[in-house]
């Protein structure tokens, strides 16, 4: 079966209608470029010899504006924005914004959920948001999760069209685009947090004696040759998440992990450090100007997410490594904490 039918029977086999990628209308979109851009060049093979003569006496020469607007495409070679209508790249974006937007607000609201404890938690059963058992929030987590990666693909896809049909990179560079204004969906914090929720799960339901659901086995904790862990998940024959869970700065496992705007991961101090805040401040007093260490991309601490699953997931596997960073991080909590109480009684004394 073809991917656009499968994606298509998926989209119209779930409960609620969700945003998703108008992959029909999209390849409309490039069937009509194809014919276009095979029409002209046709065209091109025709105006070859005129054109060598229209380079010397141009401003001699009245040609019809589209036919000089394809000259010069054909010249600098950059046809590809000559036949296609412009419609491609917008709808993609805005299918992708709400596709992601859709998936973050569902993804946080079952992981508050799962995190919340007390009369808190059977107040959000009692909504009716989801029955209280862990059964219900694996599946829930799974079809997120699904969601994200098959919509993804979807999007993969769609651009290698793109630039098959064209003879470019413009796909490439739109992706890359996507992901510097955060519309990449495997860039969100959320999918991390959902992988991490069902290895949880199941690790509870193991814990418990009892039958596990076999909902998603596609998901796992790594461990290298040097015990550097990685979150993984295989769901499509087409894509494969890894998820390294070393922090670039500090290249231990993460501790207290943060997720910055652009999707990087490190230990909550390294951030901070790198973000130049203190531990007391926080992410969000860092200034706008202050880059990622790994993409150098600004403005990515102010919309930076605690990932509490995965703190959870990376305590309960590694528990010693864990204990040592805990009371190595106490220590340096306390020395941050009295630097700061210190500073405001000296500027409150005026000194």
């Amino acid at each position: 079966m073809k991917f656009c039918k499968k994606y298509q029977e998926y989209m119209r086999g779930q409960q609620k209608e969700l945003p998703g990628v108008g992959l029909k209308k999209l390849k409309k979109i490039l069937k009509k470029c194809r014919r276009d851009f095979e029409s002209h060049q046709e065209l091109d093979g025709a105006l070859l010899l005129p054109i060598t003569v229209l380079i010397n006496v141009q401003n001699l020469i009245q040609v019809p504006i589209r036919l000089f607007s394809l000259i010069q495409g054909f010249l600098s070679g950059n046809l590809e924005f000559i036949v296609c209508d412009g419609t491609f790249f917008s709808s993609l974006l805005k299918e992708m914004s709400a596709v992601v937007g859709c998936f973050s607000e569902r993804a946080q609201k079952l992981l508050e959920l799962h995190l919340a404890s007390g009369f808190q938690k059977y107040f959000i059963w009692f909504k009716g948001k989801l029955q209280g058992n862990h059964v219900a929030l694996m599946q829930e987590g799974k079809d997120l999760v699904t969601y994200a990666l098959i919509n993804a693909i979807a999007v993969r896809k769609i651009l290698k069209k793109y630039d098959k049909i064209h003879y470019s990179n413009q796909g490439q560079a739109f992706r890359s685009q996507a992901q510097s204004m955060h519309i990449e969906i495997l860039q969100s914090p959320w999918l991390c947090e959902l992988m991490a929720l069902h290895i949880n799960l199941r690790k509870t339901k193991i814990n418990s004696k009892n039958k596990v659901p076999a909902l998603f086995e596609g998901c796992s904790l790594t461990f290298d040759d040097d015990d550097k862990p990685s979150l993984s998940c295989e769901l499509f024959d087409s894509i494969k998440l890894d998820i390294d869970l070393t922090c670039s700065i500090c290249l231990e496992t993460v501790f207290d992990p943060v997720s910055l705007a652009c999707g990087h991961i490190f230990c909550y101090m390294c951030a901070c450090s790198a973000a130049s805040v203190t531990i007391v401040d926080g992410l969000k007093a860092a200034e706008p100007k202050e880059k990622c260490p790994l993409c150098r991309e600004t403005g990515v601490y102010e919309g930076a997410v605690h990932l509490e699953e995965l703190n959870i997931l990376l305590r309960q596997s590694c528990r010693e490594y864990w204990e040592q960073r805990l009371q190595s991080e106490r220590v340096e909590r306390i020395r941050q904490a009295k630097q700061h109480w210190e500073y405001q009684c000296r500027v409150f004394m005026g000194v």
